[in-house]
């Protein structure tokens, strides 16, 4: 009886795969016959629908629509049969026809959650979106509840490029279940980054001016729209938003303003961030947020200047008195750190006062309580700040500290690049390399090819130059600029440029020159000295750094987006193994964006 029962089943399953062979290679005629044998064995959805496709695609629609209706009165419920009579009917050219079948299927439409999926599923396969929306907002109506199918009619909506309306779907959600908030904007974020079509960032902002002419009061749409013009990078409107949210709700305002102040200033917005953490300074000492926001409008103000160099001076000394004004108020301590470790670097790298900062470093050292990893990190720019005032083993000593306190840290190998850069620096070349052949293995890739660029330039150098001295003119060049000493590791540079004909070292000449000229503010000129490394050396290391740095220059400062764009593409196309090939593919992405 297993034996007779099994043949078949086998038999069903040959045929099955047979039927799928014919269908799949355009077989129509072969593949129908087959499965109506089998839908007559065993009629079930799968075979009815295979068939039904088979009979539309060899434009037997007699046939299809007999099969269909036969179906429908066999199982009155599969409402998606309605769908398939309609669809029929319009490939016939019989529109009114179609429309009837499709509005029938919407009047049996009940509660069942499966029906009510499938219909939806079977209009949309269809290519009729705008009726498996109706299908969720007629059940909605009978059912008088708006809050059903929110996730599928935001999806619909999505797909039929109705942004707005979608957005208005997820409100209501939100009006009905606030926790959802994360999830939402998850949601948001995933439409933002796959749809570029203008439509879908202005559909979203005017949902939400809508809902909030409705309900200005509101907190958590206003906190949908600061999110919203973050993701747009429009910071001034997300400023706007935050201080509508400060004035009506005072005892949570702060925090929003706050939030905004941080995000603002890691996009580099620093005039929002500023006016941010202003309007929280400008409620005195007793205000909750006042320590946080005396110490990011500082923070603020030096990284806008920590990008703008040569720096003017009324400028740097406002910002220095600044800093020495609050570390008075707030006092010398470990939630003061980042304030100190900010104006030492202005006193030693830009005030040109190198002892004071120094000064400052130290004391914060002799902090109590001061944990171990900012101790250390501390240490690290003491050294650099040693090191470029030209006190080398003070300097050396602090860097081994940092390394054996850090062996198998991040730190550590910080700390030992430094020490093998300040090897180079005092032309202990084989020293250095030794350390920083060790070092190309680190696992942080920012060291491991700082490592090993610095490594390159010492090995190519040593084996075409045996004694050695261009190598130390350039290493020293290169410490003059290390220490901002610009005019001098010009003068330095062009001295190694003329001492040959030719030289491995001269396409590394040409990129420090132009790095001078760039903080010089030289423009033009760095923009020629970049072209000439690229046209000169295109197959070198650092014809990728070259052209890289030409496009940022082209792209910030000779406002030339095209030239920049040309740059970026270049870069793509030639050294699409490069370091930079992630950052110039967003670059021109962003160029291109109208």
């Amino acid at each position: 009886m297993l034996l007779l029962l099994a043949v078949p089943a086998r038999a069903q399953q040959s045929d099955e795969q047979l039927a799928a062979h014919y269908f799949g290679n355009g077989d129509f005629a072969q593949a129908s016959q087959l499965y109506e044998g089998l839908y007559n064995r065993y009629p079930n959805q799968f075979y009815y629908r295979m068939l039904f496709r088979s009979y539309a695609e060899l434009e037997q629609f007699s046939d299809a629509e007999r099969l269909a209706r036969r179906r429908l009165r066999q199982y009155p419920n599969e409402l998606g049969l309605y769908v398939d009579l309609g669809s029929l009917c319009e490939r016939r050219g019989e529109r009114k026809k179609a429309v009837r079948h499709f509005e029938e299927a919407l009047e049996h439409v009940g509660f069942d959650g499966k029906q009510i999926s499938e219909l939806a599923q079977a209009f949309e396969t269809a290519g009729r979106p705008e009726y498996a929306i109706r299908v969720y907002l007629r059940v909605r109506q009978k059912s008088d509840n708006r809050y059903l199918f929110v996730g599928e009619l935001a999806g619909l909506y999505e797909r039929t490029g109705n942004y707005e309306q979608m957005m208005l779907e997820y409100l209501d959600l939100l009006e009905k279940q606030p926790a959802m908030m994360n999830s939402v904007q998850v949601s948001l974020s995933r439409v933002l980054a796959e749809a570029s079509a203008p439509s879908l960032a202005v559909g979203l902002r005017d949902a939400l001016v809508s809902r909030i002419q409705q309900h200005p009061d509101n907190q958590q749409l206003l906190e949908m729209m600061i999110w919203f013009s973050i993701q747009q990078k429009d910071f001034a409107f997300a400023l706007q938003q935050a201080r509508a949210v400060d004035r009506r709700f005072p005892e949570q305002g702060g925090e929003v303003l706050l939030r905004v102040a941080s995000i603002a200033r890691s996009n580099e917005a620093f005039d929002v961030a500023e006016q941010c953490y202003a309007v929280l300074v400008g409620r005195g000492p007793e205000h909750p947020h006042y320590f946080d926001s005396r110490v990011g409008l500082l923070e603020v103000r030096f990284d806008r200047l920590n990008r703008n160099f040569p720096i003017e001076n009324r400028l740097l000394q406002n910002l220095v008195a600044d800093y020495e004004s609050a570390l008075n108020e707030l006092g010398k301590n470990v939630s003061t750190a980042q304030l100190m470790r900010n104006c030492a670097q202005l006193l030693a790298y830009y005030a040109d006062s190198v002892q004071p900062a120094a000064d400052l470093l130290y004391d914060l050292l002799a902090l109590p309580k001061l944990p171990s990893r900012l101790r250390d990190e501390v240490k690290l720019e003491l050294g650099d700040l040693l090191l470029f005032a030209g006190e080398v083993w003070d300097a050396s000593l602090l860097f081994m500290q940092v390394e054996k306190a850090n062996k198998n840290d991040i730190l550590g190998s910080q700390a030992k690049f430094r020490n093998a850069r300040l090897s180079y620096f005092n032309h202990d070349f084989l020293w250095a390399v030794t350390q920083l052949n060790v070092l190309r293995a680190s696992t942080s890739k920012l060291i491991a090819n700082d490592a090993m660029e610095l490594s390159l330039l010492i090995s190519d150098n040593m084996e075409e130059d045996s004694t050695f001295t261009l190598l130390e003119q350039y290493a020293a060049a290169d410490l003059m600029l290390y220490q901002n000493r610009l005019d001098s590791a010009w003068e330095a540079f062009d001295r190694v440029a003329s001492s040959a004909l030719s030289h491995p070292l001269f396409d590394e000449v040409l990129l420090q020159k132009a790095r001078i000229r760039i903080r010089q503010q030289h423009y033009a000129e760095a923009d020629s000295l970049l072209q000439q490394l690229i046209d000169l050396y295109p197959d070198d290391l650092l014809a990728d750094d070259a052209l890289f740095l030409l496009a940022q220059l082209n792209e910030e400062r000779l406002s030339n987006p095209q030239r920049a764009s040309s740059c970026y593409e270049r870069l793509l196309l030639d050294y699409p193994l490069s370091l930079y090939a992630d950052q110039s593919r967003k670059r021109l992405a962003a160029l291109k964006t109208p």
